[in-house]
Parts: C-alpha cells; structure tokens; sequence
C-alpha cells in the first residue's frame, strides 16, 4: 500500500496534485492524517483523511509519500507514526518520497546519507549525509525528492513511474497536457 502522511500546514499542491496522479494511475493511495481525520494546509485548505495515524499499522508499505510545507514538514518529523512508518519502509527497501523542506524529516533520519537528494532552498543543511542535487526532482535509489511547489507535477509523475513504469507516467504527462 501506498500511504502520503498530511500534517497541518502541509502545501496543498504538493500533497494533492501527487496524489490525483497517482490515482489516475490506478495505484491506491491512503492518506493518513497526523493528528487528526481533518487536516488544515498550509493555505487555510482543508483536508479530510482517509484515516488517521492511530489507525496506521503496515509493516510493509510499499510507499511513503511526505508533503512539505510549514509548519506541517515539522509536524511531521514529530510524529511517532511517521517515524515508525518510515523504518518500516527502509528495513524492507520501500520507496519514500519527500517535497519541499519533507526531505529535512529523511535527513534526520539519516535516510539520505550518501544519496542525492534535493529540497527547498533554505533546507539544505538538515539534509544529512546527502549530495545536493541540482535537479528539481531526483531518485537516487528508493527515495525520491523535489524542490517545492513548483514541481509538484513533476515529482508526481516520477511517482508514478517508480510504481507503475515510465511509459504509464508519460502516457498520464500527456493525458494531462504536461507536456
């Protein structure tokens, strides 16, 4: 299963234009909401879970998807369920994906030590261990990052392809008129 963790103050396009491509896509998605069922983004929008993170207990989530934003990147990296969420797909080589300054919550983890990994500019130093990448959006292994809002397009269709294939992912950039 594939799970993207809201927190409040989380960036609604980073979050919700990932995850309607991965729908479209056919992949199932569950988001679970840290701290409660209705979280509230960053820009007053909000979101209702489809469950909350007392009910989350995969031991082998396939994905982890982290959308950034603040203060919900910080909230993130507080919770005890993400954590746990995250160790679980690392043990097992799961995917796990981070925008924005997310990326930070995989640094503190040392998830990123010696990887190639990109974030929002600020947000470099809690990067821990990685090479800083130039691109907007990279994959270096089984973590994927980008740099913000503005590729949240993007990092979504390398979503898609980590799971479904790079033809399906061009086959949606076109369906959608990204190209």
């Amino acid at each position: 299963m594939v799970y993207m963790f809201l927190a409040n103050g989380f960036e609604e396009i980073e979050a919700l234009c990932p995850l309607d491509l991965l729908r479209r896509a056919g992949v199932e998605v569950t988001t679970v909401g840290v701290g409660s069922d209705t979280v509230m983004g960053a820009h007053g929008i909000p979101v209702i879970a489809d469950i909350p993170e007392g009910m989350f207990a995969d031991s082998r989530p396939e994905m982890i998807i982290l959308p950034g934003g603040m203060p919900g990147s910080k909230n993130l990296d507080e919770s005890r369920t993400v954590d746990m969420a995250l160790a679980a797909a690392s043990r097992q080589g799961a995917l796990i994906a981070a925008i924005c300054a997310a990326p930070m919550v995989l640094g503190h983890r040392g998830l990123l030590a010696d990887r190639e990994a990109i974030c929002y500019p600020g947000f470099e130093s809690e990067l821990t261990g990685a090479t800083i990448s130039a691109k907007r959006v990279v994959r270096d292994g089984n973590i994927i990052t980008a740099a913000g809002m503005g590729v949240a397009l993007e990092f979504g269709l390398e979503l898609v392809a980590a799971l479904k294939g790079r033809e399906v992912a061009e086959a949606l950039r076109k369906s959608v008129l990204a190209d």
